[in-house]
């Protein structure tokens, strides 16, 4: 069983209905707010049953803080049952070999900015790929609203930087898409790109990951986002031992 902690905060594996149902409270609150997509306050879908839920809370209030969920699949000739393969074309991914993961709907609490919390779900992930053996994590990293000019920057780093190999490229499957690799001719001011880079993506690019070539404008969740690739082998050396560092710290 999944079990960690880093100081205040600590992370488990869900485990009754009423765990699940909190992290969907939980997402609805960070991806919609004040809006109200539908009649629940809850963000749920067909995945939320097949998929193993991360949960992190403060260990002084109790409260939950992040959450994220898991589809472990075989290999890559599973990617099509993945949440991330109804947005893009991952043809190039059916050759992977060994086990792959697919991470999606994290969200951090929007009350809750301590970066400790972001360190924690790492080391949880960390501890999943492990224990299960990864040798691919994958998911749809997104940037808050649909305006993809506040984004301009980062989107010129993701095509100077960061975009996936050819073998491994998505293709485009969706249809509202901003192919930022095709029509972006543009230098990054790094300092811009970096403060608008989201989170999680940041975590992701540091490690090695690499991205799609266009994001898609999911206007349902307002966010723009784009696939997210990283191999496990290719994480650098000081960067796993810190993570497996912060993983190893059981409760």
């Amino acid at each position: 069983m999944l079990s960690l902690r880093k100081g205040r905060y600590a992370a488990r594996l869900a485990e009754t209905p009423g765990d699940l149902l909190a992290a969907q409270e939980l997402r609805h609150r960070a991806f919609f707010g004040s809006r109200q997509p539908c009649t629940e306050d809850r963000d749920q879908d067909r995945f939320d049953a097949i998929c193993q839920h991360v949960l992190i809370r403060d260990r002084q209030s109790g409260a939950l803080v992040c959450c994220f969920r898991l589809l472990p699949l075989r290999g890559g000739d599973q990617i099509g049952e993945s949440y991330s393969a109804q947005f893009y074309g991952l043809d190039g991914l059916r050759d992977c070999k060994g086990p792959i993961l697919e991470m999606g709907r994290f969200c951090i609490d929007p009350g809750h900015k301590d970066p400790d919390i972001l360190r924690v779900a790492w080391g949880a992930m960390t501890a999943y790929v492990d224990a299960k053996r990864v040798q691919l994590l994958f998911g749809c990293a997104s940037f808050r609203g649909t305006e993809t000019g506040d984004y301009l920057d980062a989107f010129a780093m993701l095509k100077a930087r960061h975009l996936a190999p050819d073998r491994l490229l998505p293709a485009v499957k969706a249809e509202n898409v901003f192919r930022f690799a095709r029509h972006l001719h543009r230098k990054p001011d790094v300092k811009k790109a970096m403060s608008t880079m989201p989170p999680l993506l940041r975590s992701y690019l540091s490690m090695g990951g690499w991205v799609s070539d266009h994001a898609v404008i999911d206007r349902e969740l307002n966010s723009l986002h784009v696939f997210t690739g990283l191999e496990i082998s290719a994480i650098p050396p000081a960067r796993a031992r810190l993570l497996r560092a912060t993983a190893s710290q059981s409760l």
